[in-house]
């Protein structure tokens, strides 16, 4: 791996997972990082690659937007760090922004993200709520079971502390989720320290190879998990902001194939 010259420092920084060309909001808080960047350097040349300095490129197969992550763990000294992705964003409280036709205008920007980190240390989205599904039955009905299985098991052998939040995790009908947060740089290191390396020990032990495309990203659907125990293990004090997403969503398909995968156990074959 060639070694950035000097880490970056800035006040906030807050990455744009990207993987292919699309708009971004014109602020100096957002930085779009191309995830994937070793494997498809020429799709977005011009942006920052998660290719530099100690990174781990080459595993986005599996870890998805958490390339990114790594990324800013071991190259950015920002005051605060957050991750975002390129069609979803924290939004602002703003009444008025929050409805505006233009949806990179609900987009939150830095006053009122300084406001917010002024208070707390750490801003986190607003919780996703099944109701009828708690957490382990959700993703064990529309992916594989197999995956919590496994992390619970390497919790028990390098982080035991924290099972006792893993069972209550896997037990409650919400969580957070999307592995979007903003964090001061001391809650961001510390995070990134205790779960990468419980990801690569999961992955040891159950190849992402031996699935599909889809399914070969669990790693970072399970890191999303991952974030609520350490939250909740830490007694982290947080805030909370909706999301937008820059594009309409599909509810309708987002529902039918919920249902579908409770009650028919048809897994998910994509992304909504």
């Amino acid at each position: 791996m060639t070694q950035m010259p000097e880490r970056r420092k800035r006040g906030i920084t807050i990455g744009i997972a990207m993987h292919k060309p699309y708009p971004v909001p014109q602020s100096d808080i957002y930085l779009p990082i191309h995830v994937g960047a070793a494997l498809h350097p020429d799709v977005l040349p011009d942006i920052q690659g998660d290719n530099t300095g100690d990174n781990i490129s080459t595993l986005n197969p599996y870890f998805c937007e958490l390339t990114a992550l790594y990324w800013l763990w071991k190259n950015d000294d920002s005051d605060y760090k957050g991750l975002v992705h390129y069609r979803r964003y924290f939004s602002t409280q703003d009444f008025c922004k929050r409805h505006s036709n233009n949806r990179y205008r609900r987009v939150v920007q830095s006053p009122e993200l300084q406001r917010l980190l002024e208070d707390s240390p750490v801003i986190l989205p607003k919780k996703r709520h099944y109701f009828i599904e708690t957490i382990y039955s959700h993703y064990a009905h529309t992916m594989y079971a197999e995956h919590l299985d496994i992390t619970q098991s390497v919790l028990e052998d390098v982080a035991p502390a924290y099972l006792d939040e893993w069972h209550e995790l896997m037990n409650k009908r919400s969580a957070h989720i999307f592995n979007m947060m903003i964090m001061d740089r001391e809650h961001f290191d510390a995070y990134c320290a205790w779960v990468f390396p419980i990801l690569f020990e999961i992955t040891t032990r159950l190849s992402p190879e031996q699935y599909n495309s889809f399914h070969a990203r669990y790693p970072g659907r399970i890191s999303e998990k991952l974030l609520n125990v350490w939250i909740m293990h830490n007694h982290i004090q947080f805030k909370e902001l909706p999301t937008t997403f820059t594009e309409p969503v599909n509810w309708w398909k987002k529902g039918t194939s919920f249902l579908k995968a409770k009650f028919f156990k048809k897994r998910y074959t994509g992304s909504f």
